[in-house]
């Protein structure tokens, strides 16, 4: 790999969830493509004339419960988001809260991941 590709792999490794969703998001509108993974579907008789389903790419990450340790749970918050203390509290209180809006099934499941081992109760829509 070149030094400016891996400088690049090492400044991309920085970002948070959040923001490598949001450059996702604008790569895909400047060079007009999608990053979702084309979804085959196998063709067998009668089947074949049914409408393909579209596999969900975007995902919500929903606290239902902030558990005992509602201070860890702030803190990856903060992580994740990017957002103030204030902020942070107030989504970890508020059962139903939505963390992270239409991110990937990978960057949702590593949020539900770090929100379950602080204490909270956490669902991906």
């Amino acid at each position: 790999m070149s030094d400016k590709l891996a400088k690049l792999v090492d400044e991309l490794s920085t970002l948070s969830v959040l923001e490598a969703a949001d450059l996702v998001k604008m790569l895909e509108e400047k060079w007009g493509v999608s990053a979702a993974a084309p979804v085959a579907v196998a063709a067998a008789g009668p089947a074949a004339a049914a409408e393909p389903v579209e596999e969900k790419t975007e995902f919500d990450v929903v606290i239902k419960d902030a558990g005992a340790k509602k201070i860890d749970v702030i803190k990856v918050i903060r992580q994740l988001t990017s957002l103030g203390l204030g902020e942070a509290k107030a989504l970890a209180e508020a059962a139903g809260s939505k963390v992270l809006t239409g991110v990937g099934k990978d960057a949702a499941m590593d949020a539900k991941k770090k929100l379950e081992e602080a204490g909270a109760a956490v669902v991906v829509e």
